[in-house]
């Protein structure tokens, strides 16, 4: 466990004299980059923060560090960002035959929202219990572009057989994996503080964490409505997930608010740690303590710039070869750009993530899964997306 702290003469003038303490949870081992280290440190002279706790994916974010769990007196929504209630859930999905091929065909078209009236008969709804958060069905249903996907992956090893059995998972069951966020609300939301405070605090905690909340349980909502259309689409009965952790958000905690970027709860809950469409992600047992933040990684992280990856996987793949993964998974992805982008070269090695939270004390590894189909977006050149080209309605917001 590395520790860092802001030198002195590096402080702007009205921040304490004495920073917050930086923890960084990584091996020597682990790819983290300077500046993701340098903007730690500038979140650690912000007025109030007390402790900023670096995950083994932390790597550089648009003025604030990804992968990160910072501790604060003052509440800070552009260290959240923009896509608030972004996270991560498991499904169980029983299937009676996993043939990638067959099954990537049937994906349904996630980049299509669900319309309360055009699809008033879609069964997906049935997941919907009482209103919709916030009012806001633009984008309900749909994965969103990014890092975001949903995925059909079988439990490869069983690495703790007590966790395991706790969660119903053994060897080759079936799950589905569905990453994604709040659509546009939580970019709605944090356009409204920063038109006004810019990257100040929220003048106003208590209006900002009603309309937070709002979009943290509308991310929940949604991965639900997302896998309960995959399963459908695929010919299974939904199920409720096992594991549904958000990644993106503040808690209040001990009096203290608990902002998370790219960091989930480790405090005794489950966490789908990710890893990349061509490596196995793990199911991990959090039980991080006050010096993590009570947190623990979401994923592998990225250590390539989108446009770095862009530029090199042109140079070295052609869309077909990461169409087919190294683990033989198949990837749905009609954006050409957005393969390459997401390449799983331009991300860290997720077995070092989950090395390092072990060696840390701070997670238990449960199961390993490897991805059978990951969908990201709809390739519309294929016959199946040719068939879904003249159903599409307005789509929402990546």
């Amino acid at each position: 466990m590395s520790q860092h702290h802001l030198p002195r003469e590096s402080l702007p003038p009205s921040a304490p004299t004495t920073p917050a303490t930086v923890t960084v949870f990584a091996s020597p081992a682990s790819w983290i980059e300077s500046e993701a280290l340098a903007q730690c440190q500038q979140v650690a002279a912000l007025d109030g923060m007390l402790h900023v706790a670096g995950m083994p994916d932390l790597h550089p974010g648009k003025g604030a560090p990804i992968g990160a769990a910072m501790a604060s007196t003052v509440l800070y929504p552009f260290l959240v960002g923009s896509d608030i209630g972004c996270g991560i859930a498991v499904f169980p999905i029983r299937l009676k035959r996993a043939v990638p091929e067959r099954l990537a065909a049937r994906f349904p078209d996630l980049d299509q929202a669900l319309d309360p009236v055009r699809d008033a008969d879609d069964p997906a709804w049935a997941v919907v219990d009482g209103d919709v958060p916030a009012g806001h069905l633009d984008g309900l249903g749909t994965v969103g572009r990014g890092n975001h996907f949903v995925e059909l992956a079988r439990v490869d090893t069983i690495l703790d057989v007590r966790h395991a059995t706790r969660l119903g998972l053994d060897a080759g069951d079936l799950v589905l994996i569905v990453h994604s966020g709040s659509r546009g609300l939580g970019e709605r939301i944090l356009r409204a503080h920063t038109e006004v405070h810019g990257a100040g605090a929220a003048p106003d905690p208590a209006a900002y964490l009603a309309v937070h909340d709002d979009a943290v349980r509308w991310g929940s909502l949604n991965r639900r409505v997302l896998a309960a259309r995959v399963a459908h689409a695929l010919g299974a009965a939904p199920a409720a997930p096992i594991v549904d952790q958000c990644h993106n958000l503040v808690e209040v905690r001990d009096g203290v608010y608990l902002h998370r970027k790219g960091a989930a709860p480790g405090d005794g809950r489950d966490v789908l740690v990710a890893g990349t469409r061509g490596t196995p992600s793990y199911l991990v047992a959090a039980h991080a303590g006050p010096e993590a933040n009570h947190s623990v990684a979401h994923g592998a992280g990225r250590k390539m710039s989108r446009a770095d990856a862009l530029r090199r996987g042109r140079a070295k793949h052609t869309v077909e070869e990461l169409r087919r993964t190294p683990v033989g998974s198949l990837v749905v992805c009609g954006d050409r750009q957005l393969l390459f982008e997401e390449a799983p070269t331009a991300y860290k090695r997720i077995e070092q993530v989950i090395a390092d939270l072990v060696a840390h004390q701070l997670a238990t590894p449960v199961v390993s899964t490897t991805p059978l189909v990951t969908y990201k977006t709809p390739d519309l050149g294929s016959a199946a997306g040719a068939d879904r080209r003249g159903h599409r309605g307005r789509r929402g917001r990546s």
